[in-house]
């Protein structure tokens, strides 16, 4: 997948942290790894498909997931419980579909999974099979965030892009 594309993403994660807790946050530099993944106290993953395809993984501690609902709810969230739990899926879901809409934007068609929450890292292996994985720390006030990008263009749209000299986005990173 070309690393332009991954830019919508941070670009999205970027603006929900900011509108959903009051905190700019501050993307640290890309790395690519194609290793498994081993998770974070809590990890949202959400599924895409489409002209883009893959998964969407943001990890984090435990204690930073609580602050972030706590912000988000208006009051502290002393436990990681159900309504905490829903709360940090639901980000992930907004992250990524707020991404999607600029995968549109730029030409490619995804929809998103329901989100799926892997709580009691770390230590998790959740492998991407395959896909080269787009790996940017998040720094915010209440925390540290990993934004995971496990995505590829689908077949017909890698041949497409090749032909056509696709460049999706500008290669440079939103200043948080």
């Amino acid at each position: 997948m070309q690393v332009d594309l991954v830019h919508i993403f941070i670009k999205a994660a970027i603006e929900v942290l900011r509108q959903e807790i009051g905190e700019e946050a501050a993307a640290g530099s890309v790395k690519v790894l194609s290793s498994a993944q081993t998770s974070e106290e809590v990890t949202v993953i959400i599924g895409v498909t489409g002209d883009v395809r893959g998964m969407v993984l943001l990890g984090m501690s435990e204690r930073t997931a609580k602050q972030i609902v706590g912000r988000m709810m208006g009051e502290p969230c002393p436990l990681f419980d159900e309504l905490a739990q829903s709360g940090i899926a639901e980000m992930g879901n907004v992250i990524t579909g707020l991404a999607t809409q600029g995968l549109e934007q730029a030409g490619y068609r995804a929809t998103i999974s329901p989100p799926a929450l892997v709580a009691g890292g770390p230590g998790i292996i959740i492998s991407t099979v395959n896909i080269r994985r787009f790996v940017v720390p998040l720094r915010t006030g209440v925390g540290d965030l990993v934004l995971h990008a496990a995505l590829e263009l689908a077949p017909t749209v890698r041949g497409q892009a090749a032909v056509n000299g696709h460049q999706a986005v500008p290669s440079s990173l939103p200043s948080a």
